[in-house]
């Protein structure tokens, strides 16, 4: 089943980008339409764990016209290859194509987290709260609660896995995060 879908995609994106590859629409849409084909397969062979080709299918859509959401998932794809540091200055170029853009910031916290650094994870968390472009805001109240349980501010972390559940109430992490806390605190009573 997964594998259809993944083949399903891939002739959606395909013929997606027919038209440009044929050259039937004006010069500047092909070029636009290129670096979204580009960033599209990039995204695609990044989830299929493609890491060295999604790189380069990303900066091949980048050198056409950069994009936030380029360079997020460029770094993003780093990160799944350990190269952290990398994958924060590629988000750090996002966050100066688009500052509004969220997704960025939140993932400097988790590659800051995943570096034991935590504190300097809270101000890009923060950030991507507030960010005014961000369809995932459960996302940095999670791993904000996450932080506030390694520090064993346990009611700061309730808090931040109940505003992530208020986002999506679906959102399995938050759910068990929550869920095992308020077991702990139950079997110390």
């Amino acid at each position: 089943m997964k594998s259809r879908k993944i083949v399903s995609l891939c002739l959606v994106l395909f013929l997606s980008s027919l038209p440009s590859l044929l050259g039937s629409e004006p010069i500047q849409k092909r070029e636009s339409r290129s670096a979204e084909d580009l960033y599209n397969m990039g995204y695609l062979r990044s989830l299929l764990g493609h890491y060295e080709e999604a790189i380069r299918l990303f900066e091949e859509s980048l050198n056409i016209r950069p994009t936030a959401e380029a360079y997020t998932y460029l770094g993003w794809t780093y990160s799944h290859m350990g190269d952290y540091q990398r994958a924060i200055e590629e988000a750090e170029k996002a966050i100066r194509q688009d500052p509004d853009f969220g997704n960025p910031y939140n993932d400097i916290g988790v590659y800051l987290m995943k570096l034991a650094r935590e504190d300097e994870a809270v101000p890009y968390l923060e950030m991507a709260m507030r960010a005014k472009k961000y369809c995932c805001y459960q996302f940095p109240h999670f791993n904000m609660g996450i932080i506030f349980l390694k520090k064993k501010s346990y009611d700061k972390a309730r808090e931040e896995f109940k505003k992530s559940l208020a986002i999506d109430p679906d959102y399995f992490p938050a759910r068990e995060a929550l869920k095992l806390l308020e077991e702990s605190a139950a079997e110390e009573i």
